[in-house]
């Protein structure tokens, strides 16, 4: 991208939207990690100055955690995470998207039909739509319209029987064919193994880091938690990976001297609901500006997204494919699946394990699923003497001081609450 190019992008509504809200990712907090500094000046030039993603070859752009990367990366591609958080993106998306329709899915297609989207992937070869959600699954006819090649990985209604256990299991196999006819090469088991243990060390990098979260006081705030998760969207899997591990020897060795980035009363939230994806990142800001510190998440862009790890003892490529299907499927707790008892469960446990003093329930505007299942979310916390802020809110930051008075208020109650618990 020429310097022309990049200053007139400078000036665009989307680099200001990013500009806006990564300088208060930064400046409104003091002595964040050092190692932070990749993850900062990481969305700084490719949201902020619109420079290009590096590396070349094959792109599949995926729309949801579900797409097995390590089947991308074993046929030679590199997998690009579109889901988007821009709400210039979602105004595009808002001209031909129905008005209760997911910001999320508006702002990704809004982006797709851009010229210039960012991050600059190039061209996508493939784009895979998992069938999750009704929206994701209409918004497939969509893409293809805009002249994007589309495959469509069908995923089934449930994930407790045998037999939605093999029908998924196709599913992942007919994409690996299919991935296979995209690039000319051949799955191959010993591609599939590097190409696992690849994600595998990506995957034990975030769960250290997650387990670094569960410190008293916390070493590292949410915030970046959150980009160092979305940052897992679009960079080089390998110097992700080693800027991660630099940022957990950081934080170990802030855990050594007692170091906290937030007050030690602080209230610890569980966020879940609907994922903050930059820019969006209003909620969690909003929360440790108030005073909060959200030191866990269960969220497809972060948690739920690299806590699974994925291990073959089979050495048949089959059996390697089947074992991959059932990291994608079995511990994943989206609301999209008729039942969804996990979720429950995996929201105590992380409550407990964190020590949780509350939860932050969110959801976008139009997203049914997460809508449908807060209620049962809340009783379920209510029963334990977890209490839980539900909040409804999209992209549009008009809304930014009616969520602080009510964020400022639940942080305040829990406050009130350890007072008398003590």
């Amino acid at each position: 991208m020429s310097e022309s190019s990049q200053n007139e992008y400078s000036r665009s509504r989307l680099a200001r939207e990013s500009e806006a809200a990564l300088n208060r990712l930064v400046e409104t907090f003091d002595e964040n990690p050092a190692a932070m500094e990749y993850f900062y000046d990481l969305f700084r030039r490719v949201y902020c100055r619109g420079e290009e993603l590096p590396g070349s070859g094959v792109r599949v752009g995926t729309t949801c955690i579900h797409v097995p990367d390590e089947l991308i990366y074993a046929v030679g591609a590199r997998p690009v995470r579109l889901c988007n958080g821009s709400y210039h993106y979602d105004q595009i998306g808002a001209d031909f998207m129905p008005a209760k329709s997911c910001p999320l899915v508006r702002a990704t297609l809004g982006a797709l039909l851009s010229e210039d989207r960012v991050p600059r992937a190039g061209k996508l070869d493939l784009i895979v739509n998992p069938t999750s959600c009704d929206q994701k699954k209409k918004a497939s006819a969509a893409i293809a319209a805009m002249g994007h090649a589309v495959y469509d990985l069908e995923l089934p209604n449930g994930k407790d029987s045998e037999a939605a256990r093999v029908y998924w299991q196709r599913s992942v196999r007919d994409l690996a064919v299919r991935l296979s006819q995209l690039t000319g090469q051949r799955l191959k088991r010993n591609r599939l193994a590097e190409a696992m243990a690849l994600v595998r060390r990506a995957e034990a990098a975030f769960r250290a880091l997650d387990r670094l979260r569960e410190r008293v006081p916390s070493v590292i705030l949410g915030k970046d938690a959150f980009l160092v998760t979305n940052a897992f969207f679009f960079d080089e899997i390998e110097r992700w990976t080693e800027a991660v591990e630099a940022l957990n020897r950081e934080l170990e060795e802030r855990a050594a001297g007692d170091f906290a980035a937030a007050q030690l009363r602080a209230p610890r939230i569980l966020f879940t609901g609907s994922p903050p994806v930059f820019p969006n990142l209003k909620l969690p800001l909003l929360i440790e500006e108030a005073g909060g510190v959200v030191v866990a998440d269960e969220t497809c862009s972060a948690n739920r997204m690299l806590n699974g790890m994925a291990a073959s003892d089979e050495w048949l490529l089959n059996d390697m494919v089947d074992a991959l299907a059932d990291k994608y499927l079995k511990p994943c707790t989206c609301p999209i699946f008729t039942h969804n008892d996990d979720r429950l469960r995996r929201l105590l446990d992380l409550a407990r394990r964190f020590l949780a003093d509350g939860v932050v329930y969110q959801t976008l505007a139009g997203c049914q699923v997460y809508d449908m299942e807060q209620r049962s979310v809340s009783e379920h916390l209510k029963r334990e003497g977890i209490p839980m802020l539900y909040i409804e809110t999209d992209y549009s930051p008009d809304d930014a001081g009616q969520l602080s008075t009510r964020v400022e208020a639940f942080i305040e109650s829990i406050n009130a609450r350890k007072k008398v618990h003590a």
